[in-house]
């Protein structure tokens, strides 16, 4: 069952987060998107979970890495996560990559509800209200505007948090009971990992200009490399970056190479 009521800790715990995860894009960077703001919510939960400093700092950390999913629904995961961590501490069920899996599981589908409804569909709805009483000087617009688009994004955070919390923790003792742990663990797994596929395939798209004339015959090379498998050099780049990576490199450091070797590919009529 899910919790009926939170101990006065807990609360105080859920207040914290709640308010941390107004900041989510205030650190917001192209490499870890919205890990800093992730790692900042958790912040106030691991302080409840974790008294060694050594054990608090290692949850910290492995808090700060890629995340990014819709602003309201950033709440719902940090709540789940919350209830992981508890699980983790207190009975050791949970490891770390139980957690990471089911976090980067939920990233996808979560940011295609939030987008859809509050993106797509809320704001639209709330802007045509709006600049039908801006258009006649009413002032109202801009104020129900603010209520129906932000306020509700607001209220939706605060209640996500917490049933993320709620729900989370019982639906971890209920699968824990029934020993499905395990096949939700690789099911995460896999869907994480194929999510990571997916964003690979949406948003790294490396174009070769590169045209090779021979006789009155002009070959184009990125049809030669996709004739092999398409998409083949990003998935070959992001392979490389991931290789560099391990090796030492700073993402930032990468990101100026790929530019600099970009605009001198580029003047050479490569790219």
């Amino acid at each position: 069952m899910a919790k009926s009521a939170y101990t006065t800790q807990e609360k105080k715990t859920l207040r914290k987060m709640f308010w941390n995860s107004g900041l989510v894009f205030s650190g917001f960077n192209m490499v870890k998107m919205e890990g800093n703001a992730f790692a900042l919510t958790m912040e106030p939960a691991l302080e409840e979970l974790y008294e060694d400093q050594t054990e608090r700092a290692e949850a910290l950390q492995r808090h700060n890495g890629f995340f990014n999913t819709h602003a309201v629904f950033f709440a719902l995961i940090a709540g789940i996560t919350y209830a992981l961590e508890k699980q983790k501490k207190t009975s050791g069920g949970v490891d770390d990559d139980v957690i990471e899996n089911i976090k980067v599981a939920l990233m996808g589908p979560t940011a295609g509800i939030g987008d859809a409804f509050f993106f797509n569909c809320l704001r639209v709805i709330a802007a045509g209200i709006a600049i039908g009483l801006c258009a006649q000087a009413n002032f109202l617009g801009v104020i129900l505007f603010v209520l129906i688009y932000g306020f509700s994004q607001f209220a939706a955070r605060y209640y996500l948090l917490r049933m993320g919390y709620r729900y989370g923790t019982s639906f971890i003792d209920s699968v824990f009971e029934s020993g499905l742990m395990e096949a939700l663990t690789k099911a995460a797994g896999v869907m994480g990992i194929t999510m990571v596929g997916a964003m690979v395939a949406s948003s790294v798209n490396v174009k070769l200009a590169w045209t090779i004339n021979v006789g009155q015959t002009s070959v184009v090379v990125l049809d030669i490399f996709n004739s092999i498998m398409p998409g083949i050099l990003s998935i070959l780049l992001v392979f490389g970056m991931v290789r560099l990576i391990k090796k030492g490199y700073k993402p930032i450091t990468l990101v100026f190479g790929i530019l600099v070797i970009s605009i001198v590919l580029a003047f050479f009529g490569i790219f």
